[in-house]
């Protein structure tokens, strides 16, 4: 099973990984991998060195474990910051006045329990990188405070009357529809269009099908050293249960699984029968345990069946396969099926 990279990463470097009979490879910057086998996160690879050099505040979305903060950080160690901070606030798991505090920083006194100045993240942050976690949490007042910490590059603490100013770039993360949150009234439309200028989304895992198991056993070699286990590899059987499940919960999902087949693995293999009940059900009684086919070949058969049967019809064809429009029409012209 081999997987090629054809994007060419001046500030990366490709290393060449090998597990068993499947070898992959990995774009690794100074300091962090990205997962490159398939040509979505090629694109994102490629993306992601375009936009690192410009100082323009970032809007990432994407579903709930797609990636979309090791993304943000593969931006940050792209770019001219990668050795100034990288801070991150987690907007879901602070009350709102609390965020402006993480955020902002405040004076003494500036609210009950303020004992004393504190700096927040716009100062320690430098001339680094500060992503916001889920950016729809922001209050309303919040959202009029980052609005003009973004036209004007200024903000005050919290309590306080200095006018600082911020070098640091912003990066905005969530898994919300901002456009639907702005047709409810939750959150500003002038906010909204300021953090678009440029948007990236993070496809699903489901959607980046040739990443799968070069993820996985990425996430294996990691978690063994963690587990001080000796090398484990994921076997053939294994590789195409993995492949056959849709992962809902993406990376983060993957991850999970593959730490929970390792503590069960009694051999020097993963086995279907060490992956979790859900997983080993999804793929139960499929084509893809019959035989020793390739991900593309079944991909690409997958797709022809599913075209024939919607006759040609492409938005109906997508839904079926659990992909966009846009990924649909790139795979089909990938394998010829004009």
């Amino acid at each position: 099973m081999a997987h090629s990279v054809p994007v060419s990463a001046s500030s990366c470097n490709l290393a060449s990984i090998s597990s068993g009979a499947s070898r992959y490879n990995l774009f690794m910057s100074e300091r962090l991998p990205w997962i490159a086998a398939d040509p979505a996160s090629q694109r994102l690879l490629a993306l992601a060195e375009k936009v690192a050099p410009a100082p323009t505040t970032l809007l990432i979305t994407g579903e709930s474990g797609s990636g979309k903060d090791h993304f943000a950080r593969l931006v940050h160690e792209l770019s001219p910051r990668r050795d100034a901070p990288y801070l991150k606030i987690d907007c879901t798991s602070l009350p709102p006045q609390l965020i402006e505090s993480e955020l902002f920083g405040h004076e003494r006194g500036a609210f009950t329990g303020a004992v004393d100045r504190k700096l927040g993240r716009l100062e320690l942050g430098g001339k680094g990188t500060i992503v916001l976690d889920e950016i729809a949490a922001f209050s309303p007042e919040g959202q009029g405070k980052l609005l003009r910490v973004l036209q004007e590059r200024t903000f005050e603490r919290l309590g306080g009357t200095e006018t600082l100013r911020i070098d640091a770039r912003l990066i905005a993360l969530t898994n919300t529809d901002l456009r639907a949150a702005v047709s409810a009234g939750h959150f500003r439309e002038d906010l909204f269009f300021r953090l678009s200028v440029l948007p990236i989304v993070i496809p699903p895992l489901r959607e980046r099908p040739a990443d799968i198991v070069p993820a996985a056993e990425y996430f294996l070699a990691n978690l063994a050293a963690i587990h001080n286990r000796p090398a484990i590899q994921i076997s053939e059987t294994a590789m195409r249960v993995l492949a056959a499940y849709r992962w809902p919960g993406n990376l983060r999902e993957l991850r999970n699984a593959v730490e929970r087949a390792m503590v069960f693995c009694k051999g020097g293999s993963l086995q279907p029968e060490d992956l979790p009940d859900n997983i080993r059900a999804a793929a139960g009684g499929s084509a893809l345990l019959a035989g020793l086919r390739s991900l593309e070949d079944l991909e690409r058969e997958a797709i022809a069946q599913t075209l024939e049967a919607t006759r040609y019809h492409i938005s109906k064809s997508a839904e079926v396969l659990g992909i966009s429009r846009k990924t649909l029409l790139e795979k089909r012209k990938k394998y010829g099926m004009q």
